[in-house]
């Protein structure tokens, strides 16, 4: 099994060229191990209005990286909601 590192560097040029407009919301998600917890999340996640994408770094067992891809901010409670819908648990930073 490989352990993923996470650095916490941005592509500042990559940032610059996004829309003003994209919102995205990085969630940390615990309880998932396979590719249809990924499919659970994706899918709660996704029936929230203004949710455009959902993508998922899965750490198996661990906790996963979730990002909410939406134009508008979205409502925390909702996102937590559709977590816990899926039957996964979201943590804090």
């Amino acid at each position: 099994m490989t352990d993923r590192i996470q650095l916490g560097l941005t592509d500042v040029s990559a940032s610059a060229a996004a829309p003003a407009s994209v919102v995205n919301e990085e969630l940390l998600v615990t309880g998932m191990t396979c590719a249809h917890c990924v499919a659970s999340v994706r899918e709660e996640l996704s029936e929230i209005d203004g949710v455009e994408a959902v993508s998922v770094d899965l750490v198996a067992g661990g906790t996963s990286h979730v990002t909410v891809h939406s134009a508008t901010p979205l409502d925390d409670d909702a996102l937590t909601a559709a977590i816990e819908e899926a039957g996964y648990t979201r943590v804090s930073a």
